[in-house]
């Protein structure tokens, strides 16, 4: 457990050294929260515009880092149903995902409408760190509170530019740190329908507040991060596949199938059954589609890539 002393003890250079390996461990190998009333969601106006000022907050005092990578799956099916699970290799590359198998089968059979398909279906990143929000543009009620924040690759980006500034004449800077960080501006602009957050930047680097009794007690409101990565939160193999089986509308001997190997069978169990009555399959109602962050990662194919090495 971290107190708040060695916490101030830690601040600065240490603090950001300690940050940045942890950092480069994670970028070095590549949950429904909506209606958790922890989390914080920046809002914008009608023309889709939005400003904020939040600042990232340290890792709770029993946790080492700031934030939490998650991967999940969000994708609907052809029976209309949803797939929206966590994906375990969240957890690391040694826990296996039925998605993520399925995805490499579909890319690897070399047709352009599977990966497609597999391109849909791709896990997606996102992030999730305490935030205390100073300003919020259209619910001023949100501030002076901490927050969970839950944010996508662009602005985990803006973070790690922080730390590690491209340019000699820049500053490595820690964001999370309450004496030596900085006041994050989100600015949110509407760009061809969607959220775009390029614009935003930190402010010039200084204490969260000048009392220390202030800043630990913004500080000890933070959440658990590791929360997110419990068992719980994850379903086994078994029952991702099984969930899978019934989005996809297969079966358990096709799913394991090249994707070519699946629709040869397919095809000769409609031939099998061509004297049979043809009968209207029953109407799905189609689930509403579910709400994500624009800004969450659009990983790149190079996944699935490195799956078939």
């Amino acid at each position: 457990m971290v107190d708040f002393s060695k916490l101030k003890a830690m601040s600065g250079k240490k603090s950001l050294e300690s940050l940045t390996a942890e950092l480069t461990k994670i970028t070095g190998n590549q949950f429904d929260n909506s209606k958790d009333d922890r989390f914080w969601y920046p809002n914008v106006d009608k023309a889709g515009n939005g400003y904020a000022v939040i600042r990232f907050l340290p890792a709770p005092g029993d946790e080492d880092t700031p934030f939490v990578r998650m991967f999940n799956h969000g994708f609907k099916g052809p029976t209309g149903s949803w797939m929206i699970e966590n994906c375990p290799t969240t957890k690391g590359a040694g826990h296996k995902c039925p998605v993520c198998e399925q995805n490499t089968e579909l890319w690897n059979s070399g047709i352009e409408s599977d990966k497609k398909i597999a391109s849909e279906r791709k896990r997606k990143l996102s992030f999730t760190s305490n935030i205390y929000v100073i300003t919020d543009q259209n619910n001023p009620e949100n501030e002076g509170k901490v927050f969970l924040f839950k944010y996508g690759k662009k602005i985990f980006d803006k973070l790690n530019e922080a730390m590690n500034p491209q340019f000699a004449d820049e500053d490595a800077m820690n964001p999370f740190d309450l004496w030596a960080g900085a006041n994050f501006k989100l600015k949110i602009r509407n760009v061809e329908s969607y959220r775009n957050y390029d614009k935003s930047e930190f402010a010039k680097p200084g204490p969260l507040s000048e009392d220390d009794s202030e800043m630990e007690s913004i500080w000890k409101k933070a959440h658990s991060l590791q929360d997110f990565l419990a068992p719980t939160n994850f379903k086994s193999y078994d029952e991702l596949k099984g969930k899978l089986v019934k989005v996809l509308g297969l079966d358990n001997s096709t799913l394991g199938m090249t994707p070519a190997a699946a629709r040869a069978k397919v095809t000769l169990d409609e031939e099998a059954v061509t004297d049979t009555p043809w009968e209207a399959p029953p109407k799905v109602k189609a689930a509403p589609a579910p709400k994500f962050d624009e800004d969450e990662d659009d990983e790149s194919l190079e996944f699935f890539k490195k799956l078939a090495e």
